[in-house]
């Protein structure tokens, strides 16, 4: 068992650990200009995680499905659930397109943008709508490797991507002097460039997917509609992880400039870890939905256990990383100064998270495994909720301590609520 998590979970970890080099480079790039550029590129990120994330459920509930159908040795349900995924995702990219102004109005008035730094953020904003299509397919074709237990396949796609990224991103901003809408063109073509690798991928190592379609007019509606219902669940979930960052976003940038570029690094450092314990909750996701397909509650367990210990060690290794060369990193990310010396008063929030943390990523992947979206939605509201009165508590009377406190106490609220609800039913949860 602790082979095949390890076979799922490092190239996951590899994959994941490249994604946030593109926001690191991104803000090292637009650190040597000023710290509005810091600003503007995080927050311009900040819009489109809140809009991407929101559609993660692609992703995740593509994967609980077709983990369960390769358990069940279904190549039906695999096929059909893969085309299901795809026409949501070009739907979805399509009502993107439609929606784009009012979506930046509201980040907009959500973040508090305005004069120069909406200015700014607007220019990045309206290049990087153009990926929307090729964002929302990789989620939905992703989700569906990781659930056909093939994690080399994304792995080695995002990883093209990052890198054609950063030397897009570079070239255009260094030598073309693009500034912020170099980096957002070089993150639009490196999408494309993806996307195509993807399917290719695909298309030649899976003859089911080739076959998807008459498979998917086989009780297509029955089948979209439990697909439906499945992520719109994993919707609501997401938009209330969204809301959550977004809104400490939105009080970090009614802080001041300064320590909004300030929580953008910070930010940046909750990434790299969440992106490394999420290869161990991806890995869940997909042993889970395995052992769930075929019955066996032997195996069901037994990964649940094991997913926690190789989450637990690894966040603790992080926590002691960020410990010892938090200022290190600082300085790879700005030359400010003033950003570094702030960032130094709040690095301690860095070091706690992932220890506090973990658990939430890990649960996530079980209840995605199991399919217990219904669950993972209520604890997610009841966190949120949890979360937004500890904001308007001591995160008024703290100022960014308090801040930090209540984004942490909320992914402590997460996980803590997830194990009551698990410990309650357990491999019965729904």
């Amino acid at each position: 068992m602790n082979k095949e998590i390890l076979r799922l979970a490092i190239p996951n970890i590899l994959s994941n650990i490249s994604i946030p080099l593109l926001g690191t480079v991104d803000t090292a790039l637009m650190g040597r200009l000023s710290p509005l550029h810091i600003a503007a590129v995080g927050v311009g990120g900040m819009i489109f995680n809140f809009i991407y994330w929101n559609f993660g459920f692609l992703r995740m509930g593509t994967t609980g499905i077709t983990a369960q159908a390769f358990g069940a040795e279904d190549m039906n349900k695999q096929a059909a659930t893969l085309f299901q995924a795809i026409i949501v995702a070009l739907s979805l990219a399509l009502l993107v397109f439609i929606f784009s102004v009012p979506l930046m109005n509201i980040g907009g008035n959500l973040l508090n943008l305005e004069g120069e730094q909406l200015v700014v953020v607007k220019e990045y904003f309206f290049i990087r709508i153009w990926d929307a299509p090729a964002t929302l397919m990789l989620y939905a074709l992703m989700g569906w490797l990781f659930g056909m237990q093939n994690a080399w396949y994304p792995m080695l796609v995002t990883i093209m991507i990052n890198v054609c990224n950063i030397a897009l991103s570079y070239t255009l901003v260094i030598h073309y002097q693009l500034e912020i809408e170099g980096v957002a063109w070089g993150t639009v073509i490196a999408q494309y460039m993806g996307l195509v690798l993807i399917i290719t991928l695909i298309l030649i190592r899976y003859p089911q997917a080739r076959n998807g379609l008459s498979v998917v007019t086989d009780r297509f509606w029955k089948r979209i509609r439990m697909f439906l219902t499945v992520n719109t669940n994993i919707f609501i979930r997401t938009l209330c992880l969204t809301l959550a960052f977004g809104i400490f976003y939105s009080h970090s940038s009614s802080l001041g400039s300064l320590l909004l570029a300030t929580n953008v690094i910070l930010l940046l450092f909750v990434n790299w870890m969440s992106y490394a314990v999420d290869g161990f909750a991806y890995a869940a996701e997909s042993i889970v939905g395995k052992y769930k397909g075929r019955n066996s509650d032997t195996g069901l367990n037994k990964s649940i256990r094991l997913s926690f210990i190789w989450g637990g060690g690894i966040a603790l290794l992080i926590g002691l990383c960020y410990l010892v060369f938090g200022n290190v990193f600082l300085q790879i990310f700005t030359d400010s100064p003033e950003v570094i010396a702030l960032a130094n008063e709040y690095l301690i929030w860095v070091v706690l998270f992932p220890v506090l943390a973990f658990g939430c990523y890990i649960w996530d992947g079980i209840y995605i495994g199991l399919t217990a979206v219904h669950a993972m939605r209520d604890a997610m509201i009841i966190a949120f909720l949890l979360f937004l009165g500890l904001l308007y508590t001591i995160g008024e009377t703290f100022g960014n301590h308090g801040l930090w406190a209540s984004l942490v106490a909320f992914m402590v609220f997460r996980g803590g609520i997830q194990w009551l609800f698990f410990a309650r039913k357990g491999l019965a949860i729904r």
